[in-house]
């Protein structure tokens, strides 16, 4: 059986954000869910994402965490 791990974003009023930098790509791993966001945050903030949840299989791992760089 094979994961699939992804991001939700939402923006500072708690709605989804979708559209580009976010993506619906499910990845195979939690490194590379994370190498992902590691390389993108900065955009994802910029577009108006205020906080990204991790899940596994669609079950929460861990979030909201903000994106606020002040936090």
């Amino acid at each position: 059986m094979s994961e699939a791990w992804s991001w939700t974003y939402t923006d500072s009023a708690g709605r989804a954000v979708t559209g580009e930098p976010t993506t619906e790509t499910a990845f195979p791993t939690q490194s590379d869910a994370e190498n992902w966001f590691g390389e993108t945050w900065r955009e994802l903030a910029a577009a108006g994402v205020a906080d990204v949840s991790l899940l596994r299989d669609g079950v929460l791992v861990y979030g909201p965490m903000s994106l606020d760089a002040a936090v």
